[in-house]
Parts: C-alpha cells; sequence; structure tokens
C-alpha cells in the first residue's frame, strides 16, 4: 500500500502516460468507444477501490497543492488555442448555432433536474453542473467547475459514466443521421451551400515544428504557473459568496487571460495543447484517485437522467432550427461541440465533407471559452431549485 505522496504521484502519471500511448499506438476497438481519458477514471478508481495508495495526510497535502495549482494552469493553456478572431470567421449564423445549443443544453439540464429532483441527493446539482460545463466545452472545463463549486471526487464518478455512455449514444445518433441531411434541410426550408463558403475562408492554424522546442515547452510551462498563482493571489482578495468562492474567481479570472492571450503572439507558440493535456490526465487522475466504485449505487438513474437532457436539448435544437432555418449539419456540429469538444465534432464535419473539419475544429474551441461560464450559471440556476 503507497502512503507517501511521490509514488502516489508517480503511479497516476505512470497509468495516464501508459493509456495516452497505447491509445495512440494500438488499433484496438475500446478506444473507439471510451477515450483514454475515460479508462484513465475508471482505472484510477479500481485501484483507489482496492485501496492502492492510503490517504494519508502527505497524499492529502500532495494531492491538493497539485490540483488547486495545476488546474488554472491548464485552463490557460487550453485557452490558448481559442482565437476569437479565428472563430469569428465561422459567420454569425453558425455561432449563433453554437449559443444556441448552449442555450438548449443549459435548459435542458434544468428541466431534467426539476424532474429528477425527488429522486436525486441534495448536492446532486454540483455533479450536474460540473457535466453542464462538460457539454458545454470539455473536460477541461468539468474539472474547473469540480474546483470552483467544491463538487465532492466520489460524485464525479457519476458526471464521468454519464458523459461518456450518453455522449457515445448521442455521437452515434448524429452520425446515423447524416444521410437524411437533404431530407430534413427541405423539411426546414434551407440548405446548407454556404457552408463551403465559409470552409474557404477558413485556415486551419498549424504551427510549423522546427528543432529544439524546449525553450517554447519551458517558457508556456513557467507562464501558466505563473499566471495560476497570480490569479489565485488576487482572488483572495475579491469578495466572496456561497456561490463566488475564491476558487471560482480564480477559474473565471484565468479564463478571461486565456481568451485574451490567445489573440496574441503567444497563441502561435509550440506547447500549449501537449502540457495542457498532460496536465488534464494528471487532474482527471487525481480525482479519480479520491472516488471508490462502492460509491456508485445510483449509476443507472443518472444514465437515465443523462439520456432524457440529451432527448429535450434534441427537440429544443430542432424547434430552434425550424425557427432560425438551420440546416442539419449546422444543428449537428453545434451540438456535438458543445457536448463532444475538439475530440468528436471534426469526426461529425468530416462525415460531411472534409472541406467542414476546420467548423468542426474552431466551433468547439468556442466550446472551451463558454464552457465554464455556462456550467457555473446552469449549477447556480440547479442550486436554486
Amino acid at each position: 500500500m503507497i502512503i507517501s505522496a511521490f509514488p502516489y504521484l508517480a503511479i497516476l502519471l505512470a497509468t495516464a502516460g501508459a493509456l495516452k500511448f497505447f491509445e495512440s499506438k494500438s488499433k484496438l476497438k475500446i478506444f473507439e468507444l471510451l477515450p483514454a481519458i475515460v479508462i484513465l477514471y475508471f482505472s484510477v478508481m479500481l485501484m483507489s477501490t482496492f485501496g492502492v495508495w492510503q490517504q494519508t495526510d502527505e497524499i492529502n497535502s500532495a494531492y491538493k497543492a497539485v490540483k488547486i495549482n495545476i488546474l488554472p494552469a491548464m485552463i490557460f493553456l487550453m485557452l490558448l488555442n481559442a482565437d476569437l478572431r479565428q472563430i469569428k470567421k465561422l459567420g454569425a449564423k453558425i455561432i449563433f448555432a453554437f449559443l444556441t445549443a448552449s442555450i438548449t443544453i443549459g435548459i435542458a439540464f434544468v428541466v431534467a433536474y426539476a424532474l429528477f429532483l425527488p429522486m436525486l441527493a441534495v448536492d446532486s446539482w454540483k455533479t450536474f453542473a460540473a457535466l453542464s460545463g462538460s457539454w458545454m466545452g470539455g473536460t477541461g472545463n468539468m474539472a474547473a467547475i469540480q474546483l470552483a463549486l467544491n463538487v465532492p471526487d466520489n460524485s464525479m464518478g457519476y458526471t464521468l459514466l454519464i458523459d461518456s455512455i450518453d455522449y457515445a449514444i448521442w455521437v452515434m445518433l448524429l452520425l446515423s443521421l447524416v444521410p437524411y441531411s437533404k431530407r430534413f434541410d427541405r423539411w426546414i426550408g434551407t440548405n446548407s451551400d454556404k457552408l463551403d463558403e465559409i470552409s474557404a475562408k477558413l485556415s486551419e492554424q498549424k504551427q510549423e515544428v522546427k528543432g529544439d522546442q524546449s525553450s517554447s515547452l519551458l517558457f508556456l510551462l513557467g507562464l501558466a504557473l505563473a499566471v495560476s498563482a497570480l490569479t489565485q493571489y488576487f482572488a483572495q482578495i475579491l469578495p466572496t459568496s456561497t456561490f463566488f468562492t475564491t476558487t471560482t474567481w480564480t477559474v473565471l479570472m484565468v479564463t478571461i487571460i486565456g481568451v485574451l492571450c490567445a489573440m496574441t503572439p503567444l497563441s502561435k507558440l509550440f506547447g500549449a495543447t501537449e502540457i495542457s493535456n498532460i496536465m488534464l490526465y494528471l487532474i482527471v487522475a487525481l480525482i479519480a484517485s479520491r472516488a471508490n466504485f462502492a460509491e456508485l449505487t445510483e449509476a443507472p438513474m443518472y444514465i437515465l437522467m443523462g439520456l432524457v437532457i440529451l432527448a429535450i436539448h434534441g427537440v429544443l435544437m430542432v424547434i430552434a432550427a425550424k425557427l432560425f432555418k438551420f440546416d442539419l449539419f449546422t444543428c449537428g456540429i453545434a451540438s456535438l461541440a458543445n457536448i463532444g469538444g475538439v475530440a468528436s465534432a471534426p469526426i461529425l464535419a468530416a462525415a460531411y465533407s472534409r472541406a467542414l473539419i476546420p467548423v468542426g475544429v474552431l466551433m468547439a474551441l468556442l466550446g472551451y471559452i463558454v464552457g465554464t461560464g455556462g456550467g457555473l450559471l446552469v449549477g447556480k440556476v440547479l442550486s436554486l431549485l
């Protein structure tokens, strides 16, 4: 049994690294159904259940110190790719469709939570606030909300469970609808002729990696940690409330700084994505290390609630499509850019046309910007219920 901090952190990073490596090198079908980061969560959770480590004072201190300091740095680096000037090229209608999808997801969470409320625990709103952050942005936004709202680590098991199972069903549904796009568009009374024009305007910013990039990696790592330290310092002197805690202020400030820095030459430096992914895997492993399978006693109800949320969102998006003349591609990519993020939105875009992949990428990056704030807003509404 592990009782000290270093081997505890070492086994978490080793597990994360091994799974990510096998995902990139292996052709196993399991990685098509479940991303490595989801398998990581449940693998570490399994180790926690069998008592591979003990929650000693040293391990608890290391857990808190690493998580609270690394997460703001990760958010900052993650947002460096979300250049609003590039996103603007998507056009007003597609951006409006994305925001419509975000709003309908928020509404769906509120309606479903109200329906299931008598069967849920008192603090379950925090679990769904974290899930809403993921379904409006990504796993990084979910982790940010978990920190901001102090969501119990054992509750995050439900969040990841819904996020993996229900999300996979939603992706398959949207992909299965691709052949019916022309029929849907005729029913709506619109077409997707302008999408090719929009795609032509987009240029994927590809970083040219030349020579030794250690200086760029070291600079971005140092800058991200400095931003984390500064935002935590200033958050301590801002007024707080039950909802706007010190950590909430930290997350919001680092989000604003990240969005602003994305419009500077910093966004062109190599390494932001690579470092933020490493931090994300470490944070997910840390969260899972405090969870236990024995505590997931209400999993079927949570999975059902997730499906209800997606069903309500789907119905509202069809209504919005009829009102605002969104074609099926725009509806589907707006929905999946929220719920699936960068990992799956380009896949759906490619199912329509490879020329549309940049649309999926940029729309998913927009989710990184709105996911944290949107999830916190949903959490505030759910807490009032």
